[in-house]
C-alpha cells in the first residue's frame, strides 16, 4: 500500500490490522481528510504483525476486531506484553458496548466504529498526544529515581571514605616507622610495603571521591610510567582475538594529575572497546602532545588555549549512533546488559576534575575515538611539597595528642616520641584537660576533629578557656573543616587531611612551632 503524506503533522507509522484492503482504505482516508501525516503497513495475521513491531516500530496501531485465524484481542495482548504505552485503537464493525468497555478494560486505548468514523483522526490525535505525556513522565520518574540513586551512591562514597581514612591512619604511620629501621632490612622492606599499601588504599578513596563529587589529589605523573603500569593491569584483560598497542611519543614527559584516577579512566575506556569487539579487533592508545586553540573548546566550556598531552583509546569496532552518542555521559545510561552506567561518567569526572576535556568521534561502522586532553601549563599547586633535606627532629617540646581511636593514638605519639617530641596521648577532650592541670600547657596541640564524646570544637573551646594560645594541628577530612566562627582567632591554626603520612604531620608540626616561636619572640 502507498504511503500517505501531508505536509500538516510529521510522519507517524501506523500499523494495520485488517484482512479486507477496502476496509482500509477507507480508514486511511479518515486520516487523509484530517492531514494527518503517514506511513501504514497493513498486516492480517500473528506473524506479520509481531515481525512489523520489531521493524516497522508503529506509533499507533488500528486494528479490526475479528479476522479469519486472528483477532484484534489477540493482537492487543501480544503489543501490551511488549510495549505498555504504544496507542491500540479498534476500527470494528462488530463492537457492541459490552465489547468495547472490555476492550478497553484490556488495555486499548479506544474503539471507533467503522460504520461512524468521524472521530477517528482526532482519537488519533489524542491517543498519540497522550502515549506521548505518558513516555514523558515516565522517563521523569526514571531520571528522578536516577538522580536520587546518584545522590545516594555520592553519601554511600562520602560516608565510606571517612571509615577507610580512620582504617588507613595506621597503615601509613607505621609503615614510615617500620622504614626507620634501617638496621634491620627486613624490618624496612615490610615498612615499606605497609607505607604502600596505605597510600595505594588512600588513592583508592580519593578515586571513589572523584567519581562521588569530583575532588582529586594532584600528584607529578610520568606518562612513561603512566602506560607502563596501565600495560601491566591490562595483561590478562585483552583476549587473543583482539590486537593491543600503547604509543607514546615522550616517555619522561611529566604533568599534574592523579595516578590511579588516570588508570582508572583508561582501563574503563579499553574494557569498553574490548567488549564492543566480541569478534575481535584493534585497540589503540597514544598520547602525544598538541596546542589548542581557543575555538577548540564548546560554547559551555570555559576556553583555556595552550599545551595540552592527549590521549586517545581508539578501536575498529562498530561504533556508535548519535542517540547513543548524546547519552552515554548520562548516570546509569547502559547499552551493555548488566552494566552500571557509571564508566563513562566517571571518567568524564576524572578529566575535567584535572582540568582537561573529552571529545568522543563514533559512527556505526566505523570505530570509536576518545580523545583525552590534559593541560601541561599549570603550575604543580603543592607548595608544601616536602623536602629530605628538612629537619623534622624535635628538641623535647611538649605535644598533646588528642585523638579518640586507641590505635590512631598510640601510633601518633610513638612518631612524635621516635622524633624527639615529648608527646602525651589522651584519648577524650576531658582527659586533655584533666593532663593540662595536671602539668600545664603543652608546646603544641594535635587535634582530631571528628571526635564524638568531646568534639573536637568543643574540646578546642575548653583548651582556650584555660589559656591555651599556641600552634593547634587539627587533623580533618578534606573538605570537612569544622565551624570554628565561635572560637576566638587562633593564630597558629594548621589543618591537614586525614590520614596523615608521617612527614606531612612532622613538616606541619615543626612549621607551627617555629611560627609561634617567632611570634612569641617578637
Amino acid at each position: 500500500m502507498p504511503n500517505r503524506q501531508s505536509r500538516a503533522m510529521p510522519t507517524i507509522r501506523v500499523l494495520q490490522v485488517e484482512d479486507n484492503r477496502l476496509d482500509a482504505e477507507l480508514v486511511l482516508a479518515e486520516l487523509d481528510a484530517d492531514h494527518i501525516s503517514y506511513e501504514v503497513r497493513l498486516v492480517d495475521d500473528e506473524a506479520s504483525f509481531l515481525a512489523a513491531l520489531t521493524e516497522f516500530r508503529p506509533h499507533i496501531v488500528l486494528s479490526d476486531l475479528s479476522m479469519p485465524g486472528f483477532s484484534g484481542q489477540h493482537a492487543l495482548d501480544l503489543l501490551r506484553q511488549r510495549d505498555e504505552d504504544l496507542p491500540f485503537i479498534f476500527v470494528s464493525a462488530t463492537l457492541g458496548e459490552e465489547a468495547a468497555i472490555e476492550a478497553l478494560r484490556n488495555g486499548a486505548t479506544d474503539y471507533i466504529l467503522k460504520q461512524n468514523p468521524a472521530r477517528l483522526a482526532s482519537a488519533v490525535r489524542r491517543a498519540l498526544s497522550e502515549a506521548e505525556a505518558r513516555r514523558a513522565s515516565r522517563r521523569s520518574e526514571a531520571e528522578l529515581i536516577r538522580a536520587q540513586r546518584f545522590e545516594s551512591l555520592a553519601m554511600l562514597a562520602g560516608g565510606l571514605s571517612h571509615d577507610l581514612r580512620n582504617l588507613l591512619q595506621p597503615l601509613l604511620l607505621a609503615g614510615d616507622s617500620l622504614q626507620d629501621y634501617q638496621d634491620d632490612p627486613r624490618l624496612a622492606r615490610l615498612g615499606k610495603l605497609v607505607r604502600d599499601c596505605g597510600k595505594r588504599g588512600l588513592d583508592m578513596v580519593h578515586s571513589m571521591l572523584s567519581f562521588a563529587r569530583g575532588a582529586r589529589r594532584a600528584e607529578q605523573v610520568r606518562l612513561g610510567a603512566l602506560f607502563s603500569a596501565f600495560g601491566l593491569l591490562m595483561q590478562g584483560s585483552v583476549p587473543r582475538a583482539v590486537s593491543m598497542e600503547l604509543v607514546i611519543d615522550d616517555p619522561e614527559l611529566s604533568f599534574e594529575g592523579n595516578h590511579t584516577e588516570l588508570q582508572q579512566c583508561l582501563l574503563n575506556l579499553c574494557l569498553n572497546a574490548i567488549q564492543a569487539m566480541p569478534d575481535g579487533g584493534h585497540l589503540r592508545v597514544e598520547a602525544a602532545q598538541t596546542s589548542l586553540s581557543a575555538d577548540f573548546f564548546l560554547p559551555e566550556q570555559q576556553p583555556r588555549p595552550g599545551r595540552y598531552l592527549c590521549i586517545s583509546v581508539i578501536d575498529d569496532g562498530p561504533g556508535m549512533d548519535q542517540a547513543v552518542l548524546d547519552q552515554i555521559f548520562e548516570p546509569f545510561f547502559t547499552t551493555k546488559e548488566g552494566g552500571t552506567g557509571l564508566g563513562l561518567l566517571s571518567c568524564k569526572r576524572i578529566v575535567d576534575s584535572h582540568g582537561g576535556v573529552m571529545r568522543v568521534d563514533s559512527e556505526p561502522g566505523r570505530g570509536t575515538r576518545f580523545d583525552l586532553y590534559f593541560p601541561l601549563e599549570q603550575p604543580v599547586a603543592d607548595g608544601d611539597r616536602l623536602d629530605d633535606g628538612d629537619n623534622l627532629e624535635g628538641a623535647a617540646e611538649r605535644v598533646l595528642v588528642v585523638v579518640e581511636e586507641a590505635g590512631q593514638l598510640s601510633l601518633l605519639a610513638d612518631t612524635l616520641d621516635a622524633y624527639g617530641y615529648q608527646a602525651h596521648a589522651s584519648q577524650s577532650g576531658t582527659a586533655a584537660l584533666q593532663w593540662i592541670e595536671a602539668a600545664g600547657l603543652p608546646d603544641l596541640v594535635v587535634l582530631d576533629a571528628d571526635m564524638n564524646l568531646f568534639t573536637g570544637v568543643r574540646t578546642l573551646a575548653a583548651l582556650i578557656e584555660q589559656g591555651y594560645s599556641g600552634a593547634v594541628i587539627l587533623l580533618a577530612r578534606p573538605g570537612a573543616t569544622p565551624d570554628l566562627h565561635e572560637l576566638p582567632p587562633l593564630e597558629h591554626l594548621y589543618v591537614i587531611d586525614k590520614p596523615v603520612t608521617t612527614q606531612v604531620l612532622l613538616r606541619t608540626l615543626r612549621k607551627a612551632l617555629d611560627t609561634a616561636g617567632n611570634a612569641a619572640d617578637a
